[in-house]
């Protein structure tokens, strides 16, 4: 029943504002039509914000009620139980983000001037800042260049990379009546299959990097383990995917050295990965986290309440150098992850997991890819924390956060001297 406004898109022309195209309006170059874009969808939550705050209140005392009825102190312990996680990943991951919102800080700040902007808004957050860049190749070369960048992952790796194509793994084009993204998946005792809409972009040419890292993952754990072990959990779910991106990154980045504005293009390429993945994941995760306290402590979780919440913690993570306006007290809203609780914290873990697997691969060599196929090859034989230990990697500590948050400190460092030499 909700349904958002039309406004005047860049050519001019009416455009509905939907769930689907917001985002690339967001994008756009006109900061009016940002703006259209952001005031219409968020007024019109606000609008339905008794309802929707009712709705994830309702799913809030689930959790409750569910924690509560198998004695687990709270709802936090509850949903890491079945991954045997323990706490410390979750408050290491808060705590280390928390301790670089001074770079992310730097890096807005610096997005706000090359766009030629007194003041970044949250609006602004989406737009390219480093355009004109053709990066994409046909299937072909775009599949030979992943299978290149990860020859550090070893012989063998690469060997079964060259397969897929062979074995047909891999469905590459967009056709009628197939489903939209990218996923993979497989089935015991059969290799994996992989879905792609391929288009020749740098996105998608990285996404078939991602795709192929789950493959990998599924292709070694179903080969190394029995049917009951040979699954692999959430928690590592998007770390040979992502090891994969972050290792081809590297690659890229030292085949465009020479090319200043290719070179910019992919750095900032990369530290969007950090602000979307890392540092907005967690400020989601750090979001469910006080609204089921709050909720455990018997506090009502009402519009006002949970927008009073997300707002604060926007002013946190952003405040310092970003005009918080007040519309962004009802983005929490359109975030559906919402109501699968305590899973977006996966994501940034994952990402910090998957750059300091990288950054062992590529520093260490051969001793670290053997670890890294001990890893892969474990399946659900050990809890996943024991199966990133394998590869070097505790996640129950918070080194390998801070290692890769040194990265995207490193990355900007990088882009800064190249865009403003």
């Amino acid at each position: 029943d909700m349904t958002f406004p039309t406004i005047k898109g860049e050519d001019g022309r009416d455009v509905e504002i939907t769930h689907g195209n917001f985002i690339p309006l967001l994008e756009s170059a006109n900061r009016d039509v940002r703006k259209a874009a952001w005031d219409g969808l968020m007024l019109t939550l606000a609008k339905w914000g008794n309802t929707i705050a009712t709705t994830y209140s309702s799913s809030v005392k689930g959790d409750i009620f569910s924690a509560r009825a198998h004695k687990y102190p709270n709802t936090l312990e509850a949903a890491l139980y079945s991954n045997e996680i323990p706490r410390s990943v979750c408050d290491n991951l808060i705590e280390s983000v928390h301790a670089h919102l001074p770079a992310m800080g730097r890096y807005i700040a610096l997005r706000g001037k090359l766009m030629g902007l007194e003041t970044v808004r949250p609006y602004d957050m989406y737009v390219p800042i480093v355009g004109d860049v053709k990066m994409g190749l046909p299937y072909e070369e775009a599949y030979a260049e992943v299978v290149k960048s990860l020859e550090v992952m070893g012989e063998e790796y690469t060997t079964q990379l060259r397969a897929a194509i062979d074995q047909r793994w891999i469905d590459v084009y967009e056709n009628r009546g197939k489903t939209s993204g990218a996923y993979s998946t497989g089935a015991y005792g059969v290799h994996p299959y992989v879905l792609l809409n391929y288009h020749e972009t740098l996105d998608n040419k990285m996404t078939i990097a991602h795709e192929m890292g789950h493959a990998m993952h599924t292709w070694y754990s179903s080969g190394n383990q029995p049917y009951p072990t040979s699954d692999y959990s959430l928690f590592v779910a998007e770390v040979a995917s992502t090891c994969n991106e972050a290792t081809m990154m590297r690659h890229l980045l030292k085949t465009f050295a020479d090319d200043k504005k290719a070179l910019a293009y992919l750095l900032n390429h990369f530290l969007e990965q950090f602000r979307t993945t890392v540092f907005r994941q967690t400020m989601f995760a750090e979001f469910e986290l006080i609204a089921h306290t709050m909720a455990e402590q018997g506090q009502p979780l009402t519009r006002e309440s949970l927008s009073k919440a997300y707002y604060e913690l926007n002013q946190k993570y952003y405040g310092a150098v970003c005009t918080v306006d007040e519309n962004i007290a009802n983005e929490w809203m359109r975030i559906p992850h919402f109501y699968r609780s305590y899973y977006v914290y996966v994501y940034a873990t994952g990402l910090c997991a998957a750059v300091s697997l990288s950054d062992k691969i590529l520093s260490e060599g051969e001793s670290a890819v053997r670890d890294y196929r001990k890893f892969l090859s474990a399946g659900c034989a050990v809890p996943p924390i024991d199966a990133l230990k394998l590869a070097g990697i505790d996640m129950s500590s918070p080194e390998p956060i801070r290692r890769a948050l040194g990265v995207f400190k490193d990355t900007l460092a990088q882009f800064k001297a190249v865009i403003m030499a």
